[in-house]
């Protein structure tokens, strides 16, 4: 079974004294040495916040409110429920076997570094190759996909505030969309330490709006509730789709689109005190706090819903807010739905920094055009400053996909099958070649890495190609899927840089730190006792 071990100070980072944090940073960055890169970040992510960041690019009430329409269309209430309790199980599988990875091995290089050293000695740079660019393409347009979401719930906020008079238009709905990105990459471009606040301010705005609205769609809704029988089994296909299992299945877009991002929690390891034991916590605790909240939210919101087909037939850009109104009224609703909006722009923010890590270490390695410029420290935050701006300049990019809505809808579906194909290659890697490679951290499955991994990529090959269907059995240019075309894409680019280019040189994680001549400049050098000593 899955062990969270006593082991070495290297990897506590609870219940520490102020005296131990000096000690216990430099342990950390001992292991890092190890894995082969110098210490180049501020280590101010406690347990807490690390838990906090991994839980605020979820943003549970953010995720469900506006991934509202997907169930909504795909079943009705039953889809509500049941269309996120089922992914949830296999979620927390890849999550699982995530954790062991990030607990093994703390990297800011995170997923493509782990495929690397799992990987058979042949196919290393390669599998390494495809995760860097699957987790950035995954991460940039997350970026995109959540401010967009967020400039949705700014502007259903003012078509509620107005009482529908005022509905803005795409023009508009694209200047607030830049404007997101130009402030959230000022602000991201902070120290470590301001960064490490916000999440804990984020993780309270979680928790705060998430309750609220479980408790006040529940209470309010008084005798307006629907019954029981029907919250929990009233099934209604709204896709176009004539197998009512096939569009059952669509409603996973919902869960499968707010339970991604929590591969940060590794991004930031090299930021984070006693990362070894601090990245897997937060990485469990962030997808099952999740899982739970986000499934008592779909409940109450199935309950709150009286009738599937006048919500659908709302002219907000997001129907939940129609169930807001029609059950908090005006002034309750739009207290609620503020909270919400900006805990979205927040969860843009993390996202952004999140990124912007997956970016610094893949320049780090010199894997992405431009490489000397992205991997770059601020001498004043020490942060990648131009990581951040980076990436928020690809996310605006996509952006320009406002003015068409069936084009930026595929954003959502590329978002979750780039990440997902980066979480799913790093697990396949460990449990084909790299059975016996693994050097156990603190977490581990032990023998359940095996089933678990396996459950977890057969269910991200299902659900890749699940995503690329378009949401009606007759597709046209407002109802297609073009998430594959982004797909594609990218993978044309990264594959034909890989065969004409990147084979020939390309050789994975490249350590940049010699280890004899820096070990020692540092007081304390690594004892041959350490549970996560890695021989790579």
């Amino acid at each position: 079974m899955a062990e969270l071990k006593e082991v070495d100070p290297v990897t506590e980072s609870a219940s520490v004294s102020q005296d131990d944090v000096p000690s216990l940073h430099q342990k950390d960055n001992v292991l890092l040495r190890k894995l082969g890169y110098k210490s180049e970040f501020k280590r101010e992510f406690s347990l807490l916040e690390t838990i906090s960041f991994s839980m605020a690019i979820m943003a549970v009430s953010c995720g469900t409110t506006t991934g509202y329409s997907y169930p909504l269309l795909s079943g009705g209430h039953f889809a509500m429920v049941w269309g996120w309790f089922i992914p949830c199980i296999f979620v927390m599988c890849v999550a699982a076997s995530m954790a062991e990875l990030a607990s093994s091995m703390p990297t800011s290089a995170g997923l493509y570094y782990f495929s690397a050293k799992m990987a058979s000695k042949e196919r290393s740079a390669l599998a390494s190759w495809i995760t860097g660019w699957s987790n950035i393409t995954g991460q940039v347009t997350l970026i995109c996909s959540i401010n967009f979401s967020c400039t949705e719930l700014i502007t259903t906020a003012i078509a509620m505030g107005t009482d529908g008079a005022v509905v803005l238009g795409s023009g508009a709905t694209f200047g607030i969309l830049m404007a997101i990105h130009l402030t959230q990459a000022i602000f991201c471009s902070a120290g470590t330490r301001i960064l490490a606040r916000m999440t804990v301010v984020t993780l309270v705005l979680i928790l705060t709006t998430t309750i609220g609205a479980i408790v006040s769609l529940l209470v309010c809704s008084g005798d307006q509730r629907a019954s029981s029988k029907d919250a929990w089994t009233k099934f209604e296909n709204n896709t176009g789709w004539s197998n009512n299992v096939w569009a059952f299945i669509l409603a996973f877009t919902s869960p499968m689109w707010s339970l991604t991002g929590y591969d940060s929690a590794a991004h930031i390891a090299e930021e984070t005190a006693g990362a070894a034991r601090a990245a897997p916590i937060a990485i469990l605790v962030g997808v099952a706090g999740t899982e739970i909240l986000g499934w008592l939210y779909y409940i109450a919101a199935s309950y709150a819903t009286t009738s599937v087909p006048d919500i659908l037939q709302t002219k907000l850009a997001l129907p939940l807010g129609q169930v807001f109104l029609n059950v908090l009224g005006k002034k309750g609703a739009l207290t609620l739905w503020c909270s919400i909006t900006v805990l979205q722009y927040l969860c843009g923010c993390s996202q952004a920094v999140d990124a912007s890590r997956v970016i610094f270490a893949f320049s780090r390695d010199n894997a992405l055009p431009g490489s000397r410029w992205w991997k770059r420290i601020n001498y004043t935050t020490q942060t990648p400053v131009n990581a951040v701006w980076f990436a928020m300049v690809l996310s605006a990019i996509c952006g320009t996909l406002v003015f068409s809505t069936a084009a930026f809808n595929s954003l959502a579906s590329a978002s979750v099958i780039g990440l997902y194909i980066s979480y799913a290659t790093p697990i396949y890697c460990r449990i084909t070649w790299g059975k016996d490679k693994l050097q156990p951290g603190p977490f581990n499955l032990g023998w359940w890495s095996f089933p678990i991994g396996w459950t977890g990529v057969v269910w991200v090959a299902f659900m890749v190609v699940m995503l690329l269907f378009p949401y009606t059995q007759i597709a046209n240019v407002q109802t297609m899927n073009y998430s594959v075309v982004i797909v594609m894409a990218v993978f044309i680019f990264a594959a034909g840089s890989w065969i004409f280019s990147a084979k020939h040189w390309f050789t994975g994680p490249i350590p940049n730190i010699d280890a004899q001549s820096d070990s020692s400049s540092y007081s304390e050098k690594p004892d041959n006792t350490e549970q996560n000593s890695l021989d790579i």
